[in-house]
């Protein structure tokens, strides 16, 4: 399991695994969000087999498929309001924790400087460089 923090109470990972729930729980985690969608994913790893391992272990889980070039205004949204709404530390997960970072990133836009936003997302491996002018057109907007 290759948890990258990327902000207080949310990190980011890789494709994780049904038995990876039990230790996330036991590191406080409350919340798990599954950004990949089922269909990158053999019947295992689908998200049904995800939830059921993540509530066996006592957490909460989301599903919340991002599709690479197809990210939504709802998938920013609703990772936003699944952060909020967790009683404790946040994991989210897709092929390699990219899209849980874009999607986080997109989400706090306007609350969080774009220029922290970025260092934070490289602190974990992931360069949204690329995505600075949207983040800027973001944060004018809503702040």
């Amino acid at each position: 399991m290759d948890l990258r923090p990327i902000a207080d109470g949310y990190s980011v990972a890789p494709q994780l695994q049904p038995s990876d729930m039990e230790a996330l729980a036991a590191e406080g985690v409350t919340t798990v969000i599954c950004n990949r969608p089922d269909a990158e994913n053999p019947p295992p790893l689908q998200a049904a087999a995800m939830q059921e391992a993540a509530e066996r272990a006592g957490l909460a889980f989301v599903f919340n498929p991002v599709t690479g070039g197809a990210l939504t205004e709802d998938n920013v949204e609703e990772q936003a309001e699944a952060i909020a709404a967790s009683e404790g530390p946040v994991v989210a997960y897709c092929a390699s924790g990219n899209r849980s970072t874009i999607v986080w990133a997109l989400g706090v836009a306007g609350e969080v400087p774009v220029d922290e936003i970025l260092t934070r997302a490289r602190s974990g491996g992931y360069d949204l460089g690329w995505l600075r002018p949207q983040l800027e057109a973001l944060a004018a907007q809503r702040g």
